[in-house]
Order: structure tokens, then C-alpha cells, then sequence
């Protein structure tokens, strides 16, 4: 039975080259110096691609591949793949949703603290010992209780929201369309979101802005 040809569009994690070896033949694209003439060479052997967030599958690419079944995304996003080509070819087209949600929502959550308790701010303060001259630091923010807005309730944006209920935020959002199972406040448009906070200078109640890709 013939392998199958999968062409690896660039360097992956070592151990993830391993395993692909091992299961698939092998054609690794950024090795060739002639990435027209390589694709012609290999048109029929090849059958899937793996790409990421560098190099994905366009129009060109998927033109030159008469054989091709799958394009795979080590990536959440698939802005480098030509997507109505697939559709048109009835190419699959796969991704690894979800294996950055978690990381993304906790990183949030920490920019959000740091940016309201002034933390970047105040270890300065300590490391070049402006202590000594100006005294203590300034009384800064905290995030319980906050209105926290939230532009696109997708996974991201879903997951933040569970994290900052656990800091008693109030939280609304806005989205294309509303979501009819979630138990947080629509709002039809950003201005509206943004009109139904109120931002001061010391954060006494400040609508926190999370942007994110649904």
C-alpha cells in the first residue's frame, strides 16, 4: 500500500516531525529552492498538507496539487489557507481549536490586573528605588466588581468570561449575533457596549475591553 504524501509547508516541533515520518511520507517544502518546480514534481504524491501560521495552502499552492484531500493547520487561526478553493475542490480543511483558549483567557485576566493594580508600574517603582524620593507608591484599582465588556463571545472571549465571574465582574458583550444560550448582557453594537460603562480616571467603575475573534 502506498504512503501517504503529506506536504510539511515548514519546520514543525521536532518530536511532531518524528511522528509525521513515521506514519506519512514526507515532502518538507522549505527545504526546495524551486518551489514552483518541487510541487510539479511531487503533484501526484502528495495528498495532504500541514501547515501554521507562517505558511498555509493558497490558490497557487492547491491549483498544483490535482490529489489533494486535506489541508491541517497546526494553528487555531486559517487566514493562510484559501478557504473558498477548498470548498470548491471539496478539500477538508482542519485546525486545533481550543488548544490556546485556556492560555490566551489566563493571559487576559493577568494584563488586566497588571494594567488596574498598576503592577509594571510599581515594580519600577521599587527597583530604581524611587521610594526613596517620592514616597510610597499611588493606591491603585482593583478588578472585583468591574463591568467587564466583552467584543466577540467565542471560545476566548467565553473563557475570560468565566474568569472574571470568579472576581464578581458584571459582565456584557457584544457579538455578530447574539447568543441565545448565554446568561451574560447583549449589547446590538460596540458604541452601545462602550456608552453603557463608565470610565474614570481611577477606575471607580471602568468597562474592560476584551477584543477578541469569534
Amino acid at each position: 500500500m502506498e504512503t501517504l504524501g503529506v506536504l510539511l509547508t515548514h519546520p514543525m516541533m521536532p518530536y511532531l516531525e518524528q511522528e509525521l515520518d513515521k506514519r506519512f511520507k514526507l515532502f518538507r517544502f522549505w527545504e526546495s529552492t524551486d518551489k514552483n518546480q518541487f510541487l510539479k514534481d511531487h503533484s501526484h504524491s502528495i495528498r495532504a498538507i500541514v501547515g501554521n501560521t507562517s505558511i498555509g495552502a493558497d490558490a497557487e499552492m492547491i491549483d498544483a496539487l490535482p490529489n489533494l484531500e486535506i489541508v491541517s493547520s497546526f494553528s487555531v487561526g486559517l487566514d493562510k489557507i484559501d478557504l473558498c478553493k477548498c470548498r470548491d475542490r471539496g478539500i477538508r480543511v482542519t485546525n486545533t481549536p481550543d488548544v490556546l483558549t485556556d492560555d490566551v483567557a489566563d493571559l487576559a485576566i493577568g494584563l488586566i490586573l497588571a494594567t488596574l493594580r498598576k503592577i509594571c508600574l510599581s515594580d519600577l517603582h521599587v527597583r530604581r528605588g524611587l521610594w526613596k524620593e517620592s514616597g510610597d507608591f499611588m493606591l491603585t484599582a482593583k478588578f472585583t466588581g468591574k463591568s467587564v465588556g466583552i467584543v466577540g463571545l467565542g471560545r476566548i472571549g467565553s473563557a475570560i468570561a468565566k474568569r472574571a465571574e470568579a472576581f464578581s465582574c458584571h459582565i456584557s458583550y457584544y457579538s455578530r449575533t447574539e447568543k441565545l444560550n448565554s446568561k451574560y448582557r447583549y449589547y446590538p453594537s460596540i458604541t452601545i457596549l462602550a456608552a453603557n460603562s463608565e470610565v474614570q480616571e481611577e477606575y471607580p467603575r471602568c468597562l474592560l475591553f476584551s477584543l477578541l475573534c469569534e
